[in-house]
């Protein structure tokens, strides 16, 4: 993997941080119900429940292209589709991601408000092909080291979710009362997440042909 990649990945994993989504949602509603201390145990639970995504995509990943370097190439360009559709979808939209009103919570403890986090996180599929569909694209087959450089990879992006995240948790307040007044925040959010996904599926088209 060459050094133009990688920090094309971290800038990729920084943009897709950003776009509202449900477990931004659930972490800032947390933190404007309850304060910076639950926002941030929220913001680990969900890191955790990456990882745990992360590692089953690590394995299959790994294990498909022991199997057949044919194999892994035919999930790498179904996942560059995946992505391209992805971004289309988002361009094409004119709704924001998601509604970030949310309504104040029940006091609850630390331990619960980190472990919902985890298995929200866990439980949702979107999480897992995103993986999928996303670190492929970043992978050099020639290099070598593929399980590596697919470790490398999911631990910069969940570094980079986590650090992102606990700073959003610090300006919780600021950041969803803009968003409340005005949905034109997520959605310029929402293009810029669509220009990426579509780049990167033409990134892989031309290095293919």
């Amino acid at each position: 993997m060459s050094l133009h990649a990688y920090l094309l990945f971290v800038a990729s994993s920084i943009v897709l941080v950003l776009v509202p989504g449900p477990d931004m949602a659930y972490m800032l509603t947390r933190t404007v119900a309850q304060g910076r201390r639950a926002g941030s145990m929220a913001a680990l639970g969900i890191n955790a429940g990456a990882y745990v995504h992360l590692a089953a995509a690590i394995v299959g990943l790994s294990a498909l292209l022991l199997a057949s370097t044919t194999a892994f190439t035919i999930v790498k360009w179904a996942g560059a589709a995946y992505l391209c559709y992805l971004g289309i979808r988002a361009m094409l939209s004119r709704d924001a991601l998601v509604d970030l009103t949310g309504s104040e919570m029940s006091g609850r403890s630390l331990r619960a408000v980190f472990w919902q986090g985890f298995w929200s996180d866990v439980l949702n599929p979107k999480v897992a092909i995103f993986y999928v569909a996303l670190l492929p694209q970043f992978i050099d087959a020639q290099a070598g080291h593929v399980t590596m450089q697919l470790v490398l990879l999911g631990v910069t992006s969940n570094v980079v979710a986590i650090v992102i995240n606990l700073g959003l948790v610090a300006g919780a307040a600021q950041l969803t009362s803009r968003l409340r007044r005005s949905a034109r925040v997520a959605l310029w959010l929402q293009r810029a997440m669509g220009l990426l996904f579509i780049s990167l599926g033409v990134r892989l088209a031309a290095q293919k042909a």
